[in-house]
């Protein structure tokens, strides 16, 4: 009570015009917002820098346009799964909420426990040490960047992001809007000269493209894999969906204009790739998109790192935009300290959630190999979402009389668990070490669920301690609950 006559005191000396306003989080995520975070977190570093994973592992050109449609089409099968359940499930929280209402607080627990300590610090670092690469190439060519210039870079980027998405939801939300016309400028300026040139006539790389003679069926299912990681993002919308506005036709239609913008993009990338590089040299190429661009624009080329970086800076806001909201929820179940789950008296945006990545990020950024990390929790991230959308099927039968405005044919979300199951279970024939790492650290979210979450009579010292602390958290970040 004193902390909200506090903010209502502020408030009145102030700004006295927001003092009628609730305090909460409002509904500013429009069609093209939606668009605009979908589509602004999938396209990250990966289509310019390394698509040559899925040449290598299909075999031939013809094969690999082939699973880029095809890991297209499975996302989409995927999205719209996640679709429905955003339509008849309206909370904010995507994979953690589903969790919950499918499977209970243990199994929504563990997914939470282990996005928080490993998956999305060692992910947001990655994507951030890649903004950070490739937004100081420009300035170094041709020589090499000093290791700490990248980390210094990062940790900029990285905090300017963090203070964005705690400032304002809209400036959020219309920096993602810009980021992303970025990301699909850039790959326009791969897209056209490559399409330019093979309507020239230049379809030579093209000759023989489904030959079957390097085609191994074993790593078939690696290709998918790469693929459907490049994908990996639709999700994201579903972290936010409170704040959607018209959820039951926004969701769905970002979710399937996204899909349709992003595989196309994917697919005529790779062909003007092919127009001017053959397979030889593009698996030979450490930079796909900037090999490209040395061959076909000039000078101009000293352009692309500069896109390559505002692509990674996009993933880096609309994901912090969407787990932050993650965290909100999972504080509102009681599962995360009670001060990530309010929201400050002014800007309404939920401060405290946002900055919870901030210490775990930085860390990842300057201690361990995080690309390792990534590598052996890759599969939990499949196994999870797989387990997601089996909880749609479970519901279906479980409660059929829940509203369901978006209802997918049962077909798509049997087809994507199956996908799913079986890249889970190719990562553990593959890779046992490090796969059995990851459940290691899964693993570890059973003791602190009994410790933090089952366990309610905990000694009276560590209680105080607990409530002290979020009482100094909340004057410091000036957040209160939500009003309802």
């Amino acid at each position: 009570m004193f902390l909200k006559y506090v903010a209502n005191e502020c408030n009145e000396s102030e700004t006295p015009e927001e003092d009628k306003k609730k305090v909460e989080l409002g509904k500013k995520v429009t069609l093209l917002r939606g668009i605009s975070i979908i589509v602004g977190i999938i396209i990250g570093a990966g289509i310019f820098i390394s698509p040559k994973g899925i040449l290598k592992n299909s075999g031939s050109v013809g094969m690999s346009l082939v699973v880029w449609i095809a890991c297209g089409v499975l996302s989409l099968f995927g999205a719209l799964s996640y679709a429905e359940l955003g339509t008849c499930i309206k909370k904010s929280g995507g994979h953690y909420t589903y969790m919950l209402e499918a499977f209970g607080p243990q199994m929504a627990f563990v997914r939470l426990w282990i996005e928080l300590i490993a998956i999305r610090p060692a992910a947001m670092a990655v994507i951030s040490l890649a903004f950070g690469q490739y937004i100081l190439e420009p300035l170094f060519m041709p020589c090499d960047i000093p290791p700490l210039a990248v980390k210094l870079a990062t940790a900029i980027g990285l905090t300017s992001v963090l203070y964005l998405n705690s400032m304002s939801v809209t400036w959020t939300a219309r920096i993602q809007i810009f980021l992303t016309c970025s990301k699909l400028l850039a790959l326009a300026v791969i897209i056209v000269p490559g399409m330019y040139q093979l309507f020239k006539g230049e379809t030579k790389n093209f000759e023989n493209a489904f030959d079957v003679s390097a085609i191994k069926l074993s790593e078939i299912p690696l290709a998918f894999y790469s693929g459907m990681y490049a994908y990996s993002g639709w999700f994201y919308l579903n972290f936010v969906t409170e704040e959607v506005e018209n959820v039951e036709r926004t969701v769905p239609l970002a979710i399937f204009i996204s899909m349709a913008i992003v595989t196309t993009c994917y697919v005529l990338t790779n062909v003007a790739y092919y127009t001017v590089m053959s397979a030889e040299e593009l698996l030979d190429s450490q930079a796909v998109a900037v090999t490209f661009a040395e061959k076909m624009l000039g000078k101009f080329s000293i352009a692309v790192p500069v896109f390559v970086a505002l692509s990674c800076y996009g993933s880096m806001n609309g994901g912090v935009f969407a787990l932050s909201r993650m965290f909100y929820v999972a504080s509102r179940e009681g599962h995360l300290p009670r001060v990530l789950s309010m929201v400050h008296i002014r800007r309404h945006t939920p401060l405290a959630a946002v900055l919870t990545l901030y210490p775990l990020t930085m860390l990842q950024l300057f201690v361990g190999d995080i690309y390792n990390l990534l590598n052996f929790m890759s599969f939990l991230r499949w196994l999870f979402i797989g387990l997601v959308v089996l909880g749609l099927i479970y519901l279906r039968f479980t409660k059929p009389d829940l509203p369901r405005p978006f209802k997918v044919p049962l077909f798509f979300p049997v087809v994507f668990c199956i996908t799913c199951f079986l890249m889970v279970f190719l990562s553990l024939y593959a890779d046992p070490v490090n796969t059995g790492i990851g459940c290691g650290i899964c693993l570890t979210s059973i003791p602190a669920y009994f410790m933090f979450i089952y366990f309610e009579n905990r000694p009276k010292w560590l209680q105080q301690i607990l409530d002290s602390l979020n009482r100094t958290l909340q004057i410091i970040l000036m957040v209160v609950p939500p009003e309802k």
